[in-house]
């Protein structure tokens, strides 16, 4: 798959594309549903999604707490697996935060992009204040000369609730990990450079693999089964705390400290990605040492049965 910045004109090989627009994080089965309205209607053009980046949430709430699904590169990856041909991020700055709604369809649509057709999810939202809506987008469509395909709530069966990325956020602050596996379309993932730790776990036979969330969403806190990969596209199973290491003195940034079971590669500044399968139980400060060190055992063996 291909990427582009839309800072100024596509090339005119990347103009004409069929388009799915919006935010795209997490690439959950509602993002997979507009994407495969845009693929279904390219009639031979290329599909593109066009994602905003930074997210508008952090644009305009720079100190919220973090809350992203994936990393760009994830985010990329998932583009790539649902078909996607070309990857278009659209800086989302101060300029574009004051346009209207009619501007941004003029402006960047069709004067960067050269959209021939736009799918977007029922909800979407763009233009100053959020003051257009897919009823607009579709009024500036038959003005502008581009298509307009709207796509429903995607349900997942399970659920009342529309597949949404709010729903997936709250399933992981309640450690539903099976949920959020549903409403993805595939287990929810942590990705990044392993960094150095206490290297008290490893003392005791126990090394971990330790990767700070950044602005990954905080999922429930505690101990995961966990399947890891180092970045040779296997996934191994293993166990990881999330969280921030209460009994041997909290971090300032939590961290997912991940074993990968019957692995003793040197992992160190490598970037692997786990993937967080079931909720084991929730991090806890511990008497001593000696009692974290017996409740990891368990951990260990609860992690093993999952899998088996």
């Amino acid at each position: 798959m291909d990427a582009v910045s839309a800072t100024t004109r596509l090339p005119d090989d990347a103009r004409g594309a069929s388009i799915a627009l919006g935010n795209f994080d997490g690439v959950h089965l509602g993002h997979q549903a507009v994407i495969a309205a845009a693929r279904v209607g390219a009639e031979g053009k290329r599909v593109a999604a066009a994602v905003f980046e930074p997210h508008p949430r952090r644009f305009f709430q720079p100190d919220a707490p973090p809350f992203r699904l994936q990393t760009s590169g994830q985010r990329a990856r998932a583009l790539g697996e649902a078909s996607v041909d070309l990857l278009i991020e659209i800086a989302f700055d101060a300029v574009l935060s004051q346009m209207t709604d009619e501007a941004f369809a003029k402006e960047i649509l069709v004067d960067r992009l050269g959209a021939a057709r736009v799918a977007i999810g029922f909800d979407f939202r763009f233009g100053r204040g959020r003051m257009g809506d897919a009823a607009a987008l579709k009024r500036h469509g038959e003005a502008f000369g581009f298509e307009v395909e709207v796509v429903d709530a995607v349900d997942d069966g399970h659920d009342p609730d529309k597949v949404s990325s709010t729903s997936i956020r709250s399933a992981l602050q309640t450690g539903d990990m099976d949920q959020a596996e549903r409403l993805l379309g595939r287990p929810w993932a942590i990705e990044g450079e392993v960094i150095t730790g206490m290297q008290r776990a490893r003392g005791i036979g126990f090394p971990t693999a330790n990767v700070a969330l950044g602005d990954y969403l905080r999922p429930l806190f505690g101990v995961y089964a966990t399947a890891t990969n180092v970045g040779d596209g296997v996934w191994r199973p293993g166990v990881s705390n999330c969280g921030v290491k209460p009994t041997v003195g909290s971090v300032a940034e939590p961290l997912l400290e991940t074993h990968v079971f019957d692995f003793s590669a040197d992992l160190y500044g490598r970037t692997v990605e786990t993937r967080l399968m079931h909720f084991l139980r929730a991090e806890k400060k511990f008497e001593s040492f000696e009692a974290l060190t017996t409740q990891i055992a368990e951990d260990g063996k609860a992690a093993r049965a999952f899998f088996r």
